[in-house]
């Protein structure tokens, strides 16, 4: 047993209480005209925890949060932990009946859902949803600022009229439950990360020690809070380092340019198809970036490249999953960063290569890691844990290569890999080849079926502007470039490409 587990009590709101104590002027979020101090998320949260356990909600019971990144949402993620129970956030994009899902399989008792735009009614959706459910309470964060009255039901405003901003923290141990992560659902149905307080505190604290720091950090989040990248990386390592985060609710890369330069953005994280984006759309990189990081799916080397050209500044590339809290490696400050490598592991982290038999393998295998960071398994399914983990290692389904200094570099998704006429194709390296095209600007790589060769290579295509290049010469130059089984014989050019709230491009859809 480690030595936190002895410790009578460890609560992940400890993020937010300690900079509300130490500093509670400091302005803790920005939104639009807003600008509300760390002593006011705080205080919000406290009644938040009041309004629940005056509800008969508390340690152990599960609350459901759909809202995307607006003041609500720290406030009350950190007043759901205050009770001692378990936070699981929701995809804002979730239909009626896939909410209805969620809150089933977590036996949510309640849910805080944002009332949404007429574009995007997330209540409506979130109302249905609970409907079909065992959850009790339906608590609607409203679109309008201070909103008393909601047509999908009570207001959170309405809620918390009169109750108290004063609140104990209930006591929680290092391995209680403090959020239910569903993973995207590639195969079959979304499955719950369970993820402890001592998984998601010390992922907080190593992430907030691998960035340097600034006299005044601030943090541009627009990748989704609901999401582990942005929940762990930028919420919650952002207020231990009691920085200032400007709420984006959803990435447009334009906007994110001038958010970066009118408030002094010190550190970005996103997803690799958000840098992609920032390049086609900057005409003046902003002078206070500092620190660039990119996770969630593999960054390709042009844009890496064009980047730190453009802006001045690396990117740190670095590994992990909702099921690993969820860093796992990262390029750290202590070492030299490698191009295109997602680094080593962090503090407390193993990782070996394996392979289909749990066997370790030494060139190119799929990753397993150990660690504080690895969650304690998947909400009431026994049998898909005993699937991922064994003897604490949990296999990730990507597949890497490490070099002879320990980095680790993703080669692809094992279920994304092509096998053509009996050949291993993985789509990351034909990607890579296609990016470096003069024409090409993003792409994405499929195997679709054959009646031959079992699957063929198909690319998805966005071209640069003005670029005019068709499928036969992309094929044509793809075979000067690649072996004949990893070339694409098929080009679909497309304006865009389907992505998840995320930012990652939905294969699954392409195929």
């Amino acid at each position: 047993m480690a030595w936190w587990n002895y410790v009578g009590m460890l609560n992940l709101s400890i993020v937010l209480e300690d900079t509300a104590r130490e500093t509670p002027d400091r302005t803790a979020v920005v939104f639009g005209d807003l600008r509300l101090p760390y002593s006011f998320i705080d205080s919000v949260a406290n009644q938040v925890a009041n309004l629940l356990v005056s509800r008969g909600i508390g340690k152990g019971d599960k609350v459901a949060l759909a809202c995307p990144n607006l003041p609500y949402f720290p406030s009350v993620y950190f007043g759901i932990l205050k009770t001692g129970a378990t936070v699981v956030p929701l995809n804002v994009l979730l239909q009626g009946r896939e909410i209805a899902y969620h809150l089933a399989d977590s036996e949510a008792k309640a849910l805080f859902c944002f009332e949404g735009t007429p574009d995007l009614p997330l209540g409506e959706r979130g109302r249905a949803g609970f409907d079909d459910s065992a959850a009790e309470h339906f608590i609607v964060l409203p679109a309008t600022p201070l909103a008393t009255e909601s047509p999908y039901g009570e207001t959170i405003w309405a809620a918390l009229d009169g109750v108290s901003n004063v609140f104990e923290t209930v006591q929680t141990s290092a391995e209680d439950t403090a959020v239910i992560l569903y993973t995207s659902g590639t195969t079959g149905q979304p499955k719950g990360a369970e993820l402890s307080h001592q998984n998601m505190l010390i992922n907080a604290m190593i992430s907030d020690e691998m960035f340097p720091r600034q006299p005044q950090d601030v943090y541009l989040a627009t990748l989704p809070l609901f999401h582990s990248f942005g929940q762990t990386v930028i919420m919650n390592a952002g207020f231990r380092r009691r920085a200032t985060l400007v709420l984006m609710p959803r990435f447009e890369p334009g906007e994110a340019l001038r958010l970066m330069t009118q408030e002094q953005v010190t550190l970005f994280a996103g997803v690799p198809t958000m840098y992609w984006a920032l390049l086609t759309s900057v005409t003046e990189a902003p002078t206070s970036l500092v620190t660039a990081v990119s996770g969630g799916s593999a960054l390709p080397l042009e844009v890496l490249k064009d980047f730190e050209k453009t802006f001045g500044v690396a990117i740190l590339e670095g590994y992990g999953l909702s099921e690993t809290s969820p860093v796992a490696s990262f390029n750290q400050l202590a070492k030299v960063p490698k191009a295109g490598s997602i680094g080593t592991p962090a503090w407390g982290v193993e990782m070996r290569l394996i392979d289909s038999d749990w066997n370790t393998v030494e060139d190119v295998g799929e990753i397993a890691i150990r660690g504080h960071n690895v969650m304690k398994g998947y909400y009431n399914r026994p049998e898909a844990t005993q699937e991922v983990m064994r003897d604490g290692w949990f296999r990730t389904g990507d597949v890497a290569r490490r070099d002879e200094d320990g980095y680790y570099f993703i080669i692809d998704r094992a279920k994304d890999m092509i096998i053509r006429g009996g050949f291993n194709v993985y789509p990351r390296e034909v990607e890579e080849v296609l990016m470096t095209h003069e024409a090409v600007s993003l792409a994405a790589v499929v195997g679709v079926p054959h009646e031959s060769h079992g699957e063929e290579v198909k690319a998805y295509v966005i071209r640069k502007p003005g670029a005019t290049v068709q499928e036969e010469e992309l094929v044509a130059w793809s075979k000067e470039m690649m072996a004949a089984y990893k070339y694409p014989r098929m080009v679909e050019f497309r304006d865009s490409l389907p992505m998840t709230a995320t930012g990652k491009i939905l294969k699954r859809e392409l195929r």
